[in-house]
């Protein structure tokens, strides 16, 4: 018969290291301390519905067990993955009988955001009345994912994503419970944390896998560690927040003109799987929209990029968008085009029916010439300066400016000649 200590030795290391209170899980203190709203929760034995918003591992199930416990509530896990509304009904039925008998219940939805709307509405009459005090995890947005009905109802708590101190944390107390140090230097422990990439839940199994890979007395170094571990892909899904969050890091980190932080971005996005030809059209439009005429050339290496990325593919393509990232981030930026662009179209659907002034319309017929067309139009390269300063607005809004050249770039040269022509409508215009 096996003995208690050779049955516990058995077990998963992450069951050995589950935490059975609120100071024993790690990275999240800013809601779980003395002064987190978890934490105040607790101390006040008073719970209601939240949100737990964070990647995975991050200790979302952890948590609701152990408030569960420390409130006397009846714990009860659902997956939204597996579950229905079948299951939500017994479950709802269940927590009415336990309410009559003086017992609440906790129930702890996991995956909540793939639950449909008519779904998360199905929460809404039982979380008012008390029935069950909902938790609800997520590693997707709320705001996106979850009804505004159902967020009303419940406040989100933000976790974080596990750094680098709270998984050196696990792993002390993982030797504490194997009695032996993590067979490894310390390059290899640092590379054992970058690979888990925040998550808890996965750190441990690498940290299992390690103890039982390592023979005897052996410390294993990064490259061996290599070896033995496959590299996990980033936690990335293309239709999802991470993906989108990625795309602005690198928008922004070029609108910032900082070249490093624009290649890693890049690097991260392509790393993760994304889609080249995504990210080629976003740095395009950025070549229009946000460098604009102070570089004029930023959208011919944007083209000239993505042509060359078709025809070589990855990864030797893959230099040439990196190569338009770090031009891009370095060149000058202007939304000048940007902004008069919004403000013409603005002015046009509001004067979508107002005609052309008649000296610039043209008159291939005799009734059309008749009537004015074409009247006092000047050729402005036969004139002495190459510019009439005619009006070539509509007659009911006058002349408008739209386009104010940034004092940067290619734009200062064409602001000195929008102040050049300027000058000579004013002298040509003057009685």
């Amino acid at each position: 018969m096996s003995s208690l200590f050779e049955t516990l030795n058995h077990k998963p290391l992450a069951d050995q290291m589950r935490p059975n209170d609120l100071n024993e899980v790690v990275g999240q203190n800013h809601l779980l301390g003395d002064k987190g709203p978890l934490g105040r929760m607790i101390q006040n034995q008073n719970l209601s519905s939240f949100i737990l918003w964070g990647p995975p591992g991050c200790g979302k199930t952890t948590i609701a067990r152990i408030l569960a416990d420390k409130t006397n509530l009846t714990f009860v896990q659902l997956s939204a993955v597996f579950s229905g509304v079948a299951d939500l009904r017994k479950v709802f039925d269940e927590a009415k009988k336990r309410r009559m008998a003086g017992k609440g219940t906790l129930l702890f939805v996991d995956e909540i955001h793939r639950f449909n709307r008519a779904q998360q509405d199905g929460f809404l009459p039982f979380v008012e009345d008390g029935t069950v005090i909902l938790v609800g995890a997520t590693t997707e947005n709320p705001s996106f994912e979850l009804n505004s009905a159902l967020l009303s109802r419940c406040k989100v708590f933000v976790l974080n994503r596990l750094n680098d101190t709270a998984l050196a944390d696990l792993t002390q107390r993982a030797e504490k419970i194997m009695q032996k140090p993590l067979p490894l230097d310390e390059v290899g422990k640092q590379y054992l944390r970058s690979l888990a990439d925040g998550d808890g839940r996965y750190f441990i199994n690498l940290l299992e896998a390690v103890w039982q890979y390592a023979q005897p007395n052996e410390i294993l170094d990064k490259d061996e560690l290599e070896k033995l571990l496959q590299k996990r892909l980033p936690n990335y899904d293309k239709d999802r927040e991470g993906h989108y969050n990625l795309i602005s890091a690198l928008h922004k980190s070029l609108r910032g003109s900082d070249p490093d932080a624009g290649l890693y971005w890049l690097a991260r996005m392509v790393v993760a799987g994304e889609d080249m030809k995504y990210i080629l059209r976003r740095l395009t439009r950025f070549a229009s929209e946000d460098v604009g005429l102070a570089d004029p050339q930023a959208l011919v290496q944007a083209i000239n990029a993505w042509n060359s990325y078709e025809r070589l593919g990855s990864p030797e393509g893959d230099l040439a968008v990196a190569g338009l990232v770090v031009y891009l981030a370095t060149a000058p930026k202007s939304v000048g085009v940007y902004k008069a662009w919004k403000q013409a179209v603005s002015v046009a659907q509001q004067s979508d029916s107002l005609m052309p002034p008649k000296h610039i319309l043209n008159a291939p017929t005799k009734l059309m010439s008749d009537v004015g067309y074409g009247k006092g139009y000047q050729y402005d390269p036969d004139t002495k300066d190459g510019f009439s300063g005619q009006e070539y607005f509509p007659d009911e809004i006058g002349h408008k400016t739209f386009y104010h050249p940034a004092p940067r770039g290619f734009e200062r040269e064409i602001q000195k000649r929008i102040d050049y022509w300027n000058d000579l409508r004013k002298k040509k215009n003057s009685p």
